[in-house]
């Protein structure tokens, strides 16, 4: 936490906090629990004033140590004070420290952790040796649907079911055995019977004469429960994309294979384990498609597109080419996986025959023939002469082996060079919807 929000946050407690520098006797303080700045330095004086001066604490070899502590009473109140100094100096003359607003009934030492836990978010606790609460928040006691005042004096046995009372007392006595803290996660039974779950730490503390335990916890089961929800829906998603038999694979930003369905891989030719790990470029013949595949995955990893639909011809593990229809849509980045793009194939065509490759001009006039077109209509829409169309025809029925124009629209249809799921008719590699090619 910043310092800043740290002392916003004391602003809201019942809290004095100051820091004295030596050397120039400037001094801040803050917190809520005085109502103005200058209750808050009479108080800084008070202090200073008791029995000469707040003496710096002494370690069991007599020499001094760097802090100490204590209760005192101020104007009807009473706060435990903890401060820092340096040997012979009192909070007036270069230390900083911070008092804490208790009852005048918490046991010794106890106060400040009640104070602040006491509005703690968290939830939290104090049990004895044997199990029974000394102490407990008003979070801690809203996790078992009940109230402190309920809990307090009570064994735990009479809120945890057998089991989890008996685990719960072992890892007490661990914790008071050892004499250290353990940070771990544990389940709980709400009231409504459901499961519930918690992570936070346990450790050994005096209360006044009693050696107890504390502990402080935060209710992640609504976490938890949307992990498991993540979880089930990935193996949802795992079975659908195995069983529903359509070739897909996830890639990475690289262009690398992160997951493959059953289907791709057969597909493909290859085995799954041989898949995954493959660079899709690997994967791709050199067609026209592939360049066009390349400026729409340039947009989807950039974050210019969510998703695109194009056409492909693939490369299989025994060199064959086929033509194929995908859906490309991009993953961002999310519980820590990395963004990648979803390539579904929608259609499989036919086993990829190579064609000549053609100019824009050629491919537009296959298009305007597919829509039905004429000669002198395909003429005026690109603005050429008759002659001109005349010998683009006559060289594309050359290159495609067609003697018609049906049949060089079928031919356009077959080889790829038209995209069956488009009208008007448009080139399979056009960048806009708009582009006939």
């Amino acid at each position: 936490m910043e310092e800043a929000d740290f002392e916003t946050l004391l602003a809201r407690l019942p809290v004095s906090w100051w820091e004295i520098d030596a050397g120039s006797g400037r001094v801040r303080s803050g917190g809520g629990a005085f109502p103005d700045e200058h209750t808050a330095h009479r108080f800084l004086e008070a202090l200073s004033a008791e029995a000469g001066g707040l003496p710096t604490a002494r370690r069991g070899d007599g020499a001094p140590s760097s802090g100490s502590s204590r209760r005192t009473r101020f104007e009807g109140r009473t706060f435990d004070v903890t401060w820092s100094a340096r040997a012979g100096d009192t909070p007036r003359h270069g230390s900083r420290g911070m008092a804490v607003e208790v009852g005048d009934g918490a046991p010794e030492g106890a106060g400040a952790y009640a104070s602040f836990a006491d509005l703690s978010p968290a939830a939290m606790f104090v049990r004895d040796a044997s199990g029974r609460y000394v102490w407990a928040n008003h979070a801690y006691a809203h996790l078992y649907g009940t109230t402190r005042d309920r809990m307090i004096g009570r064994h735990l046995g009479e809120f945890d079911a057998p089991d989890d009372a008996a685990r719960f007392l072992a890892l007490d006595d661990e914790i008071l055995t050892g004499g250290h803290p353990l940070r771990h996660t544990l389940t709980y039974r709400r009231p409504d019977g459901s499961p519930g779950h918690a992570t936070g730490y346990r450790f050994p503390v005096s209360w006044g004469a009693l050696r107890c335990v504390a502990g402080t916890y935060v209710d992640v089961s609504e976490y938890v429960h949307a992990l498991d929800g993540r979880r089930r829906a990935e193996e949802d998603l795992h079975a659908l994309r195995d069983h529903s038999g359509l070739p897909c694979v996830r890639l990475s930003v690289d262009g690398v294979v992160d997951e493959a369905s059953a289907a791709a891989a057969e597909l493909l030719r290859l085995r799954r384990c041989d898949l995954v790990g493959s660079p899709a470029d690997a994967l791709l013949a050199e067609t026209p498609e592939r360049a066009a595949l390349h400026a729409v995955w340039g947009e989807l990893t950039g974050g210019r597109r969510r998703s695109a639909q194009s056409s492909a011809v693939l490369v299989d593990g025994d060199r064959l080419l086929r033509r194929v229809w995908v859906h490309l849509s991009a993953v961002n980045r999310t519980g820590g996986r990395d963004a990648g793009v979803w390539a579904v194939v929608t259609r499989l065509g036919l086993s990829h025959e190579p064609y000549p490759a053609l100019t824009p001009a050629q491919v537009r006039i296959l298009a305007l023939l597919a829509a039905g077109y004429d000669n002198a209509g395909v003429a005026a829409a690109l603005r050429l002469s008759r002659q001109t169309v005349d010998y683009h025809l006559a060289r594309l029925r050359r290159l495609l082996g067609a003697a018609t124009r049906p049949a060089l629209v079928a031919r356009a249809y077959v080889l790829g060079i038209l995209s069956p799921q488009a009208w008007p008719p448009r080139s399979t590699t056009a960048a806009h919807p708009l582009s006939p090619a």
